[in-house]
């Protein structure tokens, strides 16, 4: 492949990463995914997925080249993911573009679903398409080991890491998210913590739970804040509305807390124990969804919880729930933190320092027991938020 041949395909990829990345916050459960037509040189449609049960990207593409006057006909496909071979709401995405004459199609990452990947791949092949992909599991663009194809395939992966490790695990994939002052202060020892990052940081808060299916807290951020815990601006029409999950072992949650009381209290739902008075949990089922934990699941229990989080995230990944944005406090972040179950942080750093021995830290718990045991973290990367920071890394997987 000569040099031009590849810096024009990476430019075409490139276009359909940007294309899937509009589709932020509303394609759950389905991935982002973006495509482009090239024919003789150019682009003759574009198309990205727009919201679960509508046209993938790849038909979308198909449809714009179509509206435009193009014949898709001996063009070549970008396409950010491994087309679907499988019928689901949609039609499998193989069958159009075998149809619609395709000649060749490049690929920008792998299907992560270990009984569809590689597949999509081989239909296409079959039909007498060439196949390329930025990994070496197919015909590659990658010449030696040039970084910008790898870069690419990287950022085509990580586009879709929530989906990516739903569809392989089937529970949702976890970022605590925190704001906190420079010694790890998340509110006064009275529980004050309005506002302790400016109005960039928090825009981009808002923006992590546009992007998220569920966002969880406990029952003392209710009780002490009586958040509303919603997406205030940036929502498509249509797309999926954030769920609110709800620790409250003993059903403490009041019945006018904003959660259960406003316009989306059907979105609520409050995870209970056996432990929790019936009569409370009988007046919260009035209002909003209760889960009330098996006896069985008692055994699942983690160190930190009074809940068994194990069971309640698969629970939650049966419901469709790929990803989940803890806020919780310093004991609820511990718990998901210290027990192995979230993938990703996301920290607010806000130029201040609170001290003291009783103001709420960010993350409590018993923490470790020496530096080996701390976590790890990976893929670290900073971001200045007016005065604030912003930190997001990948946790490393206890070994």
């Amino acid at each position: 492949m000569t040099t031009a041949k590849l810096k024009s395909d990476l430019a075409a990829l490139r276009l359909a990463l940007t294309l899937a990345r509009r589709g932020y916050g509303s394609t759950s459960p389905n991935p982002l995914v973006g495509a482009v037509l090239v024919k003789r040189g150019k682009i003759i449609g574009r198309g990205w997925h727009r919201r679960a049960g509508r046209p993938h990207a790849e038909i979308e593409a198909l449809r714009d080249a179509q509206k435009r006057g193009h014949s898709p006909s001996g063009a070549t496909l970008y396409v950010t993911l491994e087309p679907c071979c499988t019928h689901g709401r949609t039609p499998p995405c193989t069958e159009a573009i075998i149809a619609a004459g395709i000649k060749r199609v490049v690929i920008g990452a792998t299907d992560p679903n270990p009984q569809h990947a590689g597949k999509g791949f081989k239909i296409l092949q079959r039909a007498g398409i060439e196949v390329l992909g930025l990994r070496r599991h197919v015909g590659a663009l990658e010449s030696g080991d040039m970084a910008p194809p790898a870069k690419l395939a990287d950022d085509c992966a990580k586009l879709n890491e929530a989906f990516n490790h739903w569809i392989v695990h089937r529970t949702p994939f976890v970022t605590v998210k925190a704001a906190m002052t420079l010694d790890g202060k998340i509110a006064t020892a009275s529980g004050e913590s309005k506002w302790i990052t400016g109005p960039e940081a928090r825009a981009q808060g808002m923006k992590l739970r546009q992007g998220s299916d569920a966002i969880l807290v406990g029952i003392n951020t209710i009780l002490a804040d009586d958040p509303s815990l919603t997406v205030r601006a940036g929502t498509v029409p249509g797309a999926p509305r954030l769920r609110r999950i709800i620790l409250d072992s003993l059903a403490r949650t009041p019945l006018n807390a904003k959660v259960v009381s406003d316009e989306c209290a059907g979105l609520t739902t409050v995870v209970v124990s056996k432990n929790a008075p019936k009569k409370r949990v009988a007046a919260l089922a009035k209002k909003v969804k209760v889960i009330l934990v098996p006896a069985a699941n008692s055994k699942l229990k983690t160190e930190n919880s009074k809940l068994p989080l194990p069971w309640l995230l698969q629970t939650l990944g049966a419901e469709n729930v790929t990803s989940l944005l803890v806020e919780g406090g310093g004991e609820v972040n511990a718990s998901f933190l210290l027990g192995g179950l979230a993938q990703r942080v996301a920290f607010f750093y806000a130029p201040k320092i609170l001290g003291g021995r009783d103001a709420r830290k960010g993350v409590a718990g018993d923490g470790a027991a020496s530096l080996a045991e701390a976590l790890q973290l990976d893929e670290v990367k900073w971001r200045r938020l007016g005065a604030d920071l912003f930190l997001t890394a990948r946790i490393q997987p206890a070994t």
